[in-house]
């Protein structure tokens, strides 16, 4: 097991997936109140293996870290993306809800053994390079401060010298961060989110993201190569939809072999779910019907047989029919609940709490479970490899800057 403790833990999406791969958060902190009443909730009803789980509804600014004891291991958490999202209003460092500033707090007073951290793949916007190369750099040297005065471009210049400069230095974390899109991992949507991973530089870990596993040329495959994810899910030639060439080229020089494991599909994801309009859609939780769905121009909707577009939470409405569904007869209608928190890989028996937006604002705002649980399951075994899982090998050097 690695202590660790959360934050911005919203709905639980990435603390369940590390939580499966062997991380045990000391807390969960989260501000927002309808978030922390669906942990407690699950909390409550005896969920697998959360039940002594800490959910703490705070502001991290007011944290005290030293609170939760000196050995957490990691600090983990989505900071806010709103400054960052393609969606938002892309404010970056001018943005109060930018909350990178106290993650580095955190990490500056827990000196964990690493950090995971995820964000947005607005984070990586041309517009906002310096800023991102800010965050790396606090990640990297997190004991070196602003001065008085010192505004963040200032603080960069800082930073930037410190990090060239030569001779012994205090706390420091080697960081890598990628894009990752949550398909390639087995995950039945097209998410991409940038992932970033710091370990402390005394342990000498040598760790790198997982590899892929899941690709769309195998989901072409299986459909017009093989044919064999139609005969999974029985589908009869005439309601078959006629392949783009693209990926009839595709099916045609690629080798079967060598492709890995398919994307996973929105047909994959909610087999076994009743129409929500039935009288059986009650015995799944969260699993309620919602009307007024439409398409128009740049809205329309995720189809079955490709995973789904990303699951969004959006303040005033969701651009672009994330959150809608294509039947097969052409029909629109928006995902349930239950639909949305499959495709974030969240189990069917982990409910959520509110009103159908606000458990979308939940789910769209999650870490896929899958996804989490492959990056924290290889941090986890590299480490036991390594010999470093020793929660009170800490290091006390300090440099003052």
């Amino acid at each position: 097991m690695i202590r660790s403790i959360e934050l911005f833990s919203g709905a639980g999406g990435l603390a369940l997936g590390l939580h499966q791969a062997g991380f045990q958060p000391a807390a969960l902190l989260e501000w927002d109140k309808n978030s922390c009443n669906t942990l407690a909730s699950n909390i409550s009803k005896g969920f697998n293996g959360i039940t002594d789980w800490n959910v703490v509804q705070t502001d991290v600014r007011l944290v005290r870290y030293t609170d939760y004891g000196i050995d957490i291991q990691f600090v983990t958490g989505g900071p806010p993306c709103q400054p960052f999202s393609l969606g938002g209003k892309h404010k970056s460092n001018t943005d109060t809800r930018d909350m990178f500033p106290e993650a580095v707090r955190a990490v500056r007073e827990l000196r964990p053994q690493g950090f995971v951290f995820e964000n947005v793949k607005g984070l990586l916007r041309k517009s906002f390079s310096s800023y991102f190369d800010y965050i790396l750099l606090q990640l990297s040297h997190p004991e070196v401060t602003a001065h008085d005065g010192m505004d963040w471009t200032d603080h960069l210049k800082l930073l930037e010298k410190y990090h060239t400069s030569s001779g012994a230095k205090g706390l420091e974390y080697n960081v890598i961060f990628r894009l990752l899109n949550a398909a390639d991992y087995g995950v039945p949507q097209q998410r991409h989110r940038v992932v970033i991973v710091g370990f402390r530089n005394d342990l000498n870990v040598n760790w790198s993201f997982p590899d892929p596993t899941h690709t769309k040329e195998a989901l072409n495959y299986a459909k017009y190569g093989d044919g064999s994810y139609w005969e999974e899910h029985q589908i009869a030639n005439k309601n078959k939809p006629k392949p783009a060439s693209l990926e009839t080229q595709t099916v045609q020089i690629v080798d079967k072999n060598l492709l890995g494991e398919r994307w996973r599909t929105i047909r994959d994801t909610i087999r076994g779910l009743p129409d929500p309009k039935s009288n059986e859609a009650h015995e799944f939780a969260n699993h309620e019907f919602r009307d007024g769905a439409r398409a128009y121009a740049g809205h329309s909707g995720s189809v079955l047989d490709e995973p789904s577009k990303t699951i969004k939470a959006g303040a005033h409405g969701v651009p672009g029919g994330e959150n809608m569904l294509v039947l097969d007869d052409g029909s629109l209608r928006y995902y349930t609940v239950r639909e949305s928190a499959r495709i974030q890989t969240f189990p069917d028996n982990y409910h959520f709490n509110g009103s159908w937006t606000e458990c979308m604002r939940q789910i769209g705002n999650a870490v896929p479970v899958k996804l989490a649980n492959i990056i924290g399951e290889s941090i986890i075994q590299q480490m036991e490899r390594m010999g470093v899982s020793d929660a009170n090998k800490r290091k006390t050097g300090h440099k003052a800057v």
